[in-house]
């Protein structure tokens, strides 16, 4: 026999499952808690899967004035590391019946082109790496429900703050080289006016000052290779001892370190320790592979949306930070005594 071509409803849902439209509204809007039984939401669905029903998500939005659509503003996709953030984003906006844009901001920061004639028309909420605040402001998307990611808490222009401990990250690189001997080192900064590198910065100076006998110098540099190995290159050949490890703000300028050391005969880790900061693939693709601090960046795109989603609903968001890991390889080691 032929399928019938007529599109179930949620009429059908509720006689199927023998419970009102308002109980069917309820479990497929998420809003069932407290409202009906763990067994009464089950049996919805069920009835949901079994009649191949599908919400009419337009007229819903249309209806309840909204599009159940987030934009996600990050820097230009230069690293996976903001892929990874999508990628968990999208995963629980789906289960939420949510989609999210993404908005990569030209050069990493800055204004950049409104994407949509009325934000304000077309969006729900916001998702925001602080390294695109500029790009954020420019399409007024700080007017919407607001998730602010790698953001001072105490300045955010969000309803909500999400943050990698960044601070601790730099504690474990701090304390992983001092443990192996080193009181001599270069931070190769990144040159990003963001609130995330100066907690690097901060973290990792009074973390040197808090043990005696250590000099912490700092060369700053865009995030770039042909950047990174420039700012190296100037330092190690500048006047005075040279460092015996090198603390980066990020993978990328870890690799134009490498690159860097290997032209001025430096050899890793025997003569210069090097650490990077985001565990990208390019940490394992680097000879020897790198010391860094994984990130966990799907983690940090789902905490991002649930908190968005906890935003739009009146509930107070989980304020911890996402925890962050030391992966020790072979770019460290103690310093060469001659």
């Amino acid at each position: 026999m032929a399928r019938s071509s007529t599109r179930p409803t949620s009429r059908d849902v509720a006689q199927a499952a023998g419970v009102s439209q308002a109980a069917v509204s309820l479990v497929l809007g998420d809003k069932w808690r407290g409202r009906v039984s763990e067994t009464t939401a089950e049996r919805v669905r069920e009835a949901a899967r079994d009649l191949g029903y599908r919400p009419n998500l337009a007229a819903r939005n249309l209806r309840l004035g909204h599009t159940r659509t987030v934009l996600l503003v990050v820097p230009a996709l230069t690293t996976e590391f903001f892929a990874g953030v999508y990628t968990g984003a999208a995963r629980v906006a789906a289960d939420h019946g949510f989609g999210v844009v993404l908005y990569p901001s030209p050069e990493g920061i800055g204004p950049a082109r409104d994407p949509f004639a009325s934000a304000q028309a077309a969006l729900d909420g916001v998702i925001a790496s602080s390294m695109a605040a500029d790009a954020l402001t420019a399409i007024r998307g700080d007017q919407l429900p607001l998730v602010m990611l790698d953001s001072d808490p105490a300045g955010s222009l969000g309803a909500a703050t999400v943050n990698l401990d960044i601070t601790d990250g730099i504690r474990q690189v701090t304390d992983h080289l001092l443990t192996l001997g080193h009181r001599d080192v270069l931070h190769l900064a990144a040159d990003v006016p963001s609130w995330t590198f100066d907690v690097r910065r901060h973290a990792l100076a009074a973390r040197m000052a808090a043990t005696p006998g250590t000099h912490l110098r700092t060369a700053h540099a865009p995030i770039s290779i042909e950047g990174a190995l420039t700012a190296t290159t100037t330092a190690l050949t500048a006047p005075g001892p040279r460092p015996t490890a090198i603390v980066c703000d990020d993978d990328k300028l870890a690799a134009g370190a490498y690159k860097a050391l290997r032209r001025l005969g430096l050899r890793i880790p025997q003569d210069i320790s090097v650490t990077g900061l985001d565990d990208l693939a390019l940490a394992t693709a680097l000879d020897p592979e790198l010391t860094t601090v994984r990130l966990d960046a799907e983690l940090f795109g789902e905490r991002g949306m649930h908190a968005l989603l906890a935003v739009l609903d009146g509930r107070e968001p989980d304020r911890q930070d996402i925890p962050v890991h030391l992966v020790v390889r072979g770019s460290t080691a103690p310093p060469h005594t001659p």
